[in-house]
This record gives structure tokens, C-alpha cells and sequence, in this order.
């Protein structure tokens, strides 16, 4: 990995020299004891348990169910980084959703030879059925998920996209809850961006995308697989937070091209689904026939224009990490001006030349499947068995389409609770992207995942990662008074518990 990898809050100086602009967050892990952090890191984690905030680590025999852990620690943006950001972010997701838009109407990328066709038609998260279609205000990736990683003070990479169902955004949430309650006195020192707003943004977004025709009051509803799914809960929270339905496919149906909602007073038209049902589940008349997920006859009213789904299917080809190593050509094309935010330089394994390289340096790269998420199907070359190694030359030799590698970064890291006191973990960040039909907009936070294992780089929960919350500083300095309203919220929370 080369050089010492960049803290966020000591820089490369170490406790004792914390980044000026950070010597107030220093002096509260300085003053704060260890034991009083830990106490509150548990109080949290508690109340996670106690709300049900899980996930599913699939293991050899079944599927677990755990909390993500919490640390105490904020991750802290400064006002001008977040403004850089957000500029790039905007950027990206434009981007993303004139590809989208492209590549499933016109596409002028490919008959301009930006991309080689083969990476679209033979790749399985291009969905054909969805061709032609042009959802209502040609909106198609109306809630992303930007992953990001850092390097260095004013270096962001952006590790992948993710723009089919991109979670988490309950754990940015409920994270800042656990840290208004139990740490008010971060609240009064820095003026934070609040982030409880999301659920009103994204039920703005859902009704500002509307098909064309509809009442002022439309009918919005979740759409999830149901309470077996790993992210139920994050369903269920944000159909409450907005007050919309939570609805499970046995509680709609299709009649003559147009979606209802079946309830007690009887049938409701629903205008706009938010889905959280993968492509291949949605609809058993369009896509996997043995589905019992989907809601038949969904797509055809989706065609015709008559309901409105976020994301919209077909989605999942801007995810994929072969499509993400042209994300450059991709923002080029469509912005008419350079990328803000750079990727991460990546060896497509399918060209001869690159799989070479990947095959002569497995030790030192980190390997994915182009359509892997959730640390699963990855190689870290540096912290790699040889077994493993020699595994993923195997899979490559035999399969060299399904894999992409990227240099091993020295990821950026923040002050982090370990069993030894405060020691810096790697970390990475999502933030999260809505687009409506009056703009895109970027939620001043998002996730911090956190390596909680000395040294590793895997900041995915179903590898041992947990959370952090995410401060995007109002002005970029400590600030007496700070966040009242927050602060206050915090201060009654505290009484009511005490």
C-alpha cells in the first residue's frame, strides 16, 4: 500500500497534531473518557437491537441476522469539501441517467463507439424488455447511492455506483439519533447539517415524478419483498417516516394496464412504487416466471404510463463494474465536460492485455466481480491466502469477463473504539442522491462504513464492518451554539431517558 494512509482528524500527524480544523473534535475524544464512549457506543447499539436495524451475513449453513455496529466516533466533512462533492455527485447522477436513458432509447453511445457493444448486449443486467420504455419525466435512477473513498485531503475516488436499490440510508438516519441522544454536546459545538429531512425529500421526489395525468394527490407506496428480506426494516421505516403504505406484492393488482392498491374500503389507484424487489422478481409475466415476489402485469402498466417505478427497472447496467470503468467516457459524453470526481483506475479482465497484468499481480490488487456487491465475491491481494489467490487465478482464467481489479488504495482513516482504546479504521462513504423532475439533490450526509479489523480495507457489515455518523459541517468550523434545534432535540431525549 505504500504510504501511511491519511487520517481524516490527526492527518498524518497523529493525536497529538490533529488537522487544525478538527483540534476541537480532538479535544472531546482527548477529554471524553474511554469507558464514558464506550458506554454510549452500547447505548446505541441497544437501541438498534431493541428497533430490529439488521442484516443477513450468509454463512454456510443459514442466514444470521445481526446489527451493524455503531462507533461513537463522527466522521466529519468541512463546509467547502462537502460543496466539491456535491458538485461531482450531481454531475455523476446526471450522467447515470442520461446513459439510462440512452442506452434503453437512441443509443447514441454506441453508435458513436464510446463503448464497445458487447459490454451492453451481453451483459445480464441489461434488461431488453425495458427497451423503448421512457418512464414518466425520463427520470430512471431517482435514488443513488455513490460510494466513495478518500486518499489524501483533497482526494475522492469514487469506488462504484449504485443505482438499482442502494440501503442504508436508515443507518445514516438512525445513526445521528443515537448521536443527538447520547453526544448533545457535538451538536452545540458544531453547526451540523441535519439529515432527519431525507423522508420528506424522498416522498417529494416519489410525487414530483408522477405519470403525467394524475390527481394532486397521489397515491405513493413501498414495495418490499416482505419481512424475511435483510432490509425490512429500513422498508418499514421509511414508508413510516413519509406516511405512505408499506405493501407487499399479495396487496397490489393489475387491472386493464393500471395498478391498485387492494385495502379493506377496497381498491386504491397507486401512482408511484417505490420498489425494493430486484428486476428479476417484479413481474412474473415479464421477467423470472417462477417468481413469487413480483406483481403480474406490473411492467404493462409501467409501459403504458400509468404508474411510475423508483428505480426504474433496468437499472442494474449502471452498476455494473465493467460499465463503471467507463464512467469517465460516460460523464464526457453526456456533460460535454470532465469528470469532478475520478475512479478509481481499473483493469477490465476481459481484454487480454489487462488480465495479463491482474494474473501477474493478484498479490497486489484488489479483484471483483463485475456484478458482486456486499464484499462477497472479492479478492484483497495484499491480505490474501495463497489459497485464495491461486482460487481467483483459477476464476479469472476460466471467467475472465466477470472480474475487474484496481490498485489497493490506502484508504483514508478515521478515530475508531477498538477493544485498545482509539485507533484509526479505514473507511468509506455513501451518499445518497435523489432526482426528481425539479433537479437532483444531494442529502447533506450519508453512510460511513467502517473496517472494524486492524489494517483491513472490507468496510462491507457482511464482512465485519460497521458505521459511523456523518457530519457535513453548516460553515467548516467549530461554532459555539452550534446546531440549537439538534442540540435541544438531543438534550430532551436525554431527559426523557434519564
Amino acid at each position: 500500500m505504500g504510504r501511511t494512509a491519511f487520517d481524516e482528524i490527526w492527518g498524518h500527524g497523529g493525536p497529538q497534531a490533529p488537522r487544525p480544523e478538527f483540534a476541537a473534535l480532538a479535544r472531546w475524544m482527548r477529554e471524553t473518557p474511554e469507558r464514558d464512549l464506550a458506554r454510549r457506543q452500547r447505548a446505541a447499539e441497544n437501541t438498534f437491537r431493541q428497533l430490529g436495524i439488521t442484516f443477513a451475513v450468509y454463512g454456510e449453513n443459514e442466514a444470521a441476522e445481526r446489527i451493524i455496529p455503531f462507533d461513537i466516533v463522527p466522521r466529519v466533512f468541512l463546509a467547502d469539501e462537502w460543496e466539491r462533492l456535491s458538485r461531482g455527485l450531481v454531475q455523476r447522477v446526471e450522467a447515470i441517467n442520461a446513459f439510462l436513458s440512452d442506452i434503453y432509447g437512441e443509443r447514441r453511445i454506441l453508435k458513436e463507439n464510446i463503448l464497445p457493444p458487447e459490454l451492453i448486449w451481453n451483459n445480464p443486467q441489461f434488461r431488453p424488455e425495458v427497451t423503448g420504455i421512457r418512464p414518466p419525466h425520463d427520470i430512471w435512477a431517482h435514488i443513488c447511492g455513490i460510494d466513495l473513498v478518500r486518499t489524501g485531503p483533497d482526494e475522492f475516488w469514487v469506488l462504484e455506483d449504485n443505482a438499482r436499490t442502494p440501503s442504508g440510508v436508515s443507518y445514516m438516519l438512525e445513526n445521528r439519533e443515537a448521536m443527538i441522544r447520547l453526544c448533545p454536546e457535538l451538536f452545540r459545538e458544531f453547526r451540523i447539517a441535519p439529515v432527519d429531512s431525507y423522508p420528506d425529500l424522498l416522498l417529494e421526489t416519489m410525487r414530483s415524478v408522477t405519470p403525467h395525468g394524475c390527481g394532486p394527490q397521489p397515491v405513493c407506496v413501498v414495495l418490499t419483498p416482505g419481512h424475511f428480506n435483510s432490509a425490512y426494516y429500513e422498508h418499514s421505516f421509511l414508508a413510516d417516516s413519509m406516511g405512505v403504505e408499506l405493501v407487499e406484492p399479495a396487496d397490489l393488482l393489475v387491472d386493464d394496464g393500471v395498478v391498485y392498491m387492494q385495502t379493506i374500503a377496497g381498491r386504491v389507484k397507486v401512482d408511484v412504487i417505490y420498489r425494493r424487489i430486484d428486476d428479476d422478481f417484479l413481474d412474473p409475466l415479464v421477467f423470472r416466471a417462477d417468481s413469487m415476489l413480483g406483481v403480474p402485469g406490473i411492467m404493462a402498466a409501467y409501459r403504458a404510463g400509468n404508474v411510475t417505478l423508483l428505480n426504474a427497472p433496468g437499472n442494474g447496467i449502471a452498476d455494473d463494474k465493467a460499465i463503471y470503468s467507463y464512467m469517465p467516457e460516460i460523464v464526457r459524453f453526456y456533460s460535454g465536460g470532465e469528470p469532478l470526481l475520478p475512479n478509481v483506475g481499473t483493469w477490465r479482465c476481459r481484454e487480454p492485455e489487462a488480465l495479463k497484468y491482474v494474473l501477474d499481480h493478484l498479490d497486489e490488487l484488489v479483484v471483483k466481480l463485475v456484478d458482486g456487491s456486499g464484499g462477497y465475491g472479492m479478492l484483497v491481494g495484499p491480505t490474501a491466502s495463497r489459497d485464495e489467490i491461486d482460487t481467483f487465478r483459477a476464476a479469472l482464467v476460466a471467467e475472465p469477463h466477470r472480474y475487474i481489479a484496481q490498485p489497493t488504495l490506502a484508504l483514508s482513516t478515521v478515530p475508531t473504539m477498538t477493544d485498545k482504546g482509539l485507533s484509526p479504521r479505514h473507511v468509506d462513504f455513501r451518499p445518497f442522491v435523489l432526482t426528481g423532475s425539479k433537479g437532483v439533490q444531494v442529502v447533506p450526509g450519508g453512510l460511513t462504513r467502517v473496517a472494524l479489523r486492524e489494517g483491513s480495507l472490507v468496510v462491507n457489515s457482511s464482512q465485519g464492518g460497521g458505521t459511523k455518523d456523518s457530519f457535513v459541517l453548516l460553515d467548516g468550523e467549530a461554532a459555539s451554539g452550534g446546531s440549537q434545534q439538534q442540540s435541544q432535540t438531543g438534550m430532551r431525549q436525554m431527559q426523557a431517558e434519564g
